[in-house]
């Protein structure tokens, strides 16, 4: 079992004819994923390693049941790209470019919202969804883990890689990486939502950083709904204020945001908060009796 991505997952991929897009469509291919399609405008009738290309994602749709889109389309025409994956009803898309103006984000977001909220976005900015030994999309690496019974929900990129690695002989559920621009599709919130209701996990890590309140909302949300074990971690205890480090939205203003507002949420909520990444994963690590 695994939330939203597993072995039944049949994956897109927009921008495959791309440097970056032909990459990690192998990357992936290698960990087991089913690449079923890859969507360029113009280049439909062309193949990438035997893997079909279409001109559009509504024609990959009905010639190969996709139901997972992964986003390798330069920024400037990410939005659209987005927008076509809602129109066609793909149940997941997840959209790993950097650098989407924040205006178009909160376009496609609110577009999804308006239609229904059929299609769930994860990212944009993200490393993308992975559920061990079943399906793998995105440029999460596949081969630092292995299955288990823990879930992961990640702001950083390099902190999910790190976390699945030091927790190597514990296992992964699914990982999600939701990315930390100002505005992203998933949450917190939405990924422990759905890992307390998933039957084959049993302890949540959750890794968010400074800006934003975020991680406060998902403190209130552990409190009132979460009966699972959660461990998590804060980055950016030595950020100065008002400097923005690493991700847009990891910009804080006063006592909101830091680090240790967080942790304070966090741990008020009844989840133990490590001081570093390999503290965090050694507090999951005994949770799961492995420690």
């Amino acid at each position: 079992m695994a939330i939203w991505l597993n072995q039944h997952s049949r994956i897109l991929v927009q921008g495959i004819t791309g440097s970056e897009g032909t990459k990690h469509t192998r990357r992936m291919v290698a960990a087991g994923s089913d690449i079923v399609a890859g969507v360029t405008p113009g280049k439909g009738g062309k193949e990438v390693d035997g893997i079909p290309v279409f001109s559009s994602v509504p024609e990959a749709v009905n010639e190969t049941g996709a139901n997972v889109s992964v986003v390798f389309v330069p920024p400037r025409f990410a939005k659209a790209a987005v927008l076509e994956t809602i129109d066609a009803g793909v149940p997941l898309c997840v959209v790993i470019t950097e650098g989407i103006p924040v205006h178009d984000s909160t376009a496609f977001w609110s577009h999804a919202v308006a239609t229904g909220g059929a299609t769930r976005i994860v990212g944009p900015n993200c490393p993308g969804v992975a559920s061990p030994g079943q399906s793998n999309a995105g440029i999460i690496p596949a081969d630092i883990t292995k299955p288990g019974r823990v879930g992961l929900v990640s702001k950083s990129g390099t902190l999910t890689y790190q976390m699945m690695y030091e927790l190597r002989d514990v296992g992964f559920s699914t990982c999600v990486g939701i990315g930390g621009d100002p505005v992203i599709g998933t949450t917190h919130i939405d990924c422990l939502q759905a890992f307390e209701a998933d039957p084959d996990t049993d302890a949540v890590v959750m890794i968010g950083e400074i800006g934003g309140d975020a991680e406060e909302r998902a403190a209130d949300y552990i409190r009132e709904h979460v009966r699972k074990p959660v461990v998590g971690y804060i980055a950016g205890f030595t950020a100065p204020v008002g400097k923005t480090m690493g991700h847009a939205g990891a910009i804080i203003s006063g006592s909101a945001g830091t680090a240790e507002a967080k942790k304070q949420a966090l741990e008020a909520a009844g989840v133990r908060v490590g001081k570093t990444p390999t503290e965090t994963a050694k507090l999951m690590a005994g949770l799961m009796g492995a420690g």
